[in-house]
């Protein structure tokens, strides 16, 4: 579950909610599971405390779960592949059964370009 740590409530929408669901409508169920099991796992291998949306798939998606975004519901649009992940990291965060919270943050006054996820105490 993904919650507001400013507010501490549970968050329940995703941003950009019409361009989630055009995109999700251009996948198969298979795929999108695919991609759903795709990013569970990554957030687990990265130990499950810790995750930087953009950071999760790699810079080769080929012959990865994630080549379907932008090969099939992107139509190999660079950005939008980018940013439609970043919406399927949101989604699967909030329905994962640990408290998660988020925000933009920066590495050497840079701003990292994605979300990162973070668990937070029970």
């Amino acid at each position: 579950m993904l919650i507001d740590i400013d507010s501490g409530k549970e968050i329940t929408s995703i941003p950009h909610p019409d361009t989630f669901k055009l995109i999700r409508e251009r996948l198969s169920p298979g795929d999108f599971s695919g991609v759903m099991d795709g990013i569970n796992k990554r957030i687990d291998e990265a130990g499950g405390e810790i995750a930087t949306a953009g950071w999760l798939p790699g810079s080769d998606w080929s012959n990865t779960p994630f080549q379907c975004i932008y090969d099939t519901a992107t139509k190999k649009n660079k950005e939008l592949s980018a940013k439609m992940f970043g919406l399927m990291v949101w989604y699967m965060v909030m329905q994962r059964p640990e408290r998660w919270g988020s925000g933009k943050y920066k590495i050497d006054d840079r701003e990292i370009g994605s979300h990162t996820y973070f668990r937070l105490g029970d």
